[in-house]
């Protein structure tokens, strides 16, 4: 997998030559994170990987990279050869936000662009939903790298702009450049978080709401769209209060990144009538079992019938609960194959040593979780009971066939085109 995109993260090569302060920067950086995966990273052994090698080789890189942003890739990529989704490095955070205009998605074994921003270049350019985005400069965008590509120029190394390629729905291709809009942002800058779908999403969307949306599809059938997990107790016990009503629910966890371990406890609580194995924490040192405690002894659980949407972008805890409700047979899981992002991890934050205070820090795996079934999720994700797939012209005209196939299966009817308007998408604020 790191193969194929080595050149993302290979310093372009210049006559500029780094600085010997920001040399001695990087440095400090990589040798405080490097000692972070030596002493927290999950399994001792790093997978058979060489990580005194492997730094010692990023050094020589750095000294050879043309300036401090270019070093810093190269520190992410050492983290980046352990091949975990959750162990990454976060540099210095931007002065900036940076908005491409558009947005992309894996759907199926292909790449499409999902949504354009209204009244940015990439509008005016002429792209449209239900494009397909062959590449992006000279990558290729695919369903085991393409968070690698979003980490890479929203995170660590924006770009002023991008050579698409694409195919609309009449098959025809096209190139199109499109500029980047960048705007300053302020001083409080914050390195919290929960994972690297959520690093992206929160690069890329600034603050988007992540509030919990709710509809209904006649008198029986309840939809919850959950962006996150991220909710304490009480929120959920509200929204499970509300599901009771109906005898029907759609859980919604396309585009869910995860959260906190908590809520996802919660949540599997509030849908089963005795005690549930999530699964077992394995850990550097032990493994713990995860066990969601029913609510039935202390409030009212969801005792109607449930289905579960996921797509490429369901990740972390939204994976967990979908598996979960999977191999208990207490639900159908419907959509596309999440994105096999499930480990637990911790950040740890660092300042540097030099005279300029400079935030940077890395998030690093400190658990597996293996299900009832003696399986990981990382690198493989849920794959659904029922594949439903929107199509490019589905994107196009913005129809939702996904949630019109799970009201169908409970007894509900909605056509793809209303259930395309059922939650209609917000850009956040520039």
């Amino acid at each position: 997998m790191l193969l194929t995109v080595a050149g993302l993260f290979t310093s372009q090569a210049g006559s500029q030559q780094i600085s010997k302060y920001d040399c001695e920067r990087a440095f400090s950086m990589l040798n405080e994170v490097a000692k972070d995966v030596e002493t927290h990273y999950y399994d001792p052994k790093l997978h058979g990987l060489d990580w005194e090698a492997t730094v010692a080789d990023t050094k020589q890189k750095i000294k050879s990279s043309p300036s401090f942003d270019a070093a810093l890739t190269q520190i992410a990529q050492a983290l980046l050869s352990l091949n975990d989704s959750h162990t990454l490095f976060e540099p210095p955070p931007m002065s900036y936000f940076v908005d491409y205009g558009f947005h992309e998605q894996i759907i199926g074994d292909r790449c499409y662009i999902t949504h354009v921003r209204p009244g940015s270049d990439a509008e005016a350019k002429g792209l449209t939903p239900g494009d397909e985005l062959l590449a992006i400069g000279n990558y290729r965008p695919a369903r085991e790298t393409l968070w690698m590509m979003e980490y890479r120029y929203y995170v660590l190394w924006p770009a002023a702009g991008f050579r698409l390629a694409l195919r609309d729905e009449r098959g025809q291709q096209r190139q199109v450049d499109v500029m980047a809009k960048f705007t300053p942002r302020g001083r409080t800058w914050d390195l919290s978080g929960w994972g690297i779908p959520d690093l992206v999403r929160r690069a890329e969307d600034r603050g988007q709401l992540a509030r919990p949306r709710w509809a209904e599809v006649g008198d029986d059938v309840a939809v919850l769209k959950l962006p996150t997990f991220m909710l304490a107790e009480p929120d959920v016990k509200a929204l499970i209060k509300r599901a009771c009503r109906r005898p029907g629910l759609i859980l919604d966890l396309r585009g869910n990144p995860g959260g906190r371990s908590d809520t996802l406890s919660y949540m599997l609580g509030a849908m089963f009538a005795a005690d549930v194995k999530i699964g077992d924490r394995v850990g550097r040192r032990e493994s713990k079992p995860m066990v969601a405690k029913s609510w039935n002894q202390a409030a009212a659980a969801f005792g109607g019938k449930l289905v579960v949407l996921v797509d490429s972008r369901s990740a972390s805890a939204s994976e967990l609960f979908a598996r979960v409700v999977q191999l208990e047979k207490h639900g159908l899981i419907l959509g596309d194959r999440s994105a096999g992002s499930v480990m637990e991890a911790t950040r740890y934050h660092h300042d540097s040593v030099t005279n300029v205070q400079v935030l940077y820090g890395a998030e690093i795996s400190d658990a597996d979780i293996i299900m009832s079934d003696w399986k990981s999720l990382e690198h493989t994700g849920v794959t659904p009971d029922e594949l439903v797939l929107p199509t490019a012209a589905d994107l196009a005209s913005g129809r939702d066939p996904v949630l019109s196939r799970a009201a169908a299966l409970l007894g509900a009817t909605i056509t793809s085109t209303d259930a395309g308007k059922m939650f209609p998408y917000e850009w956040p604020k520039e």
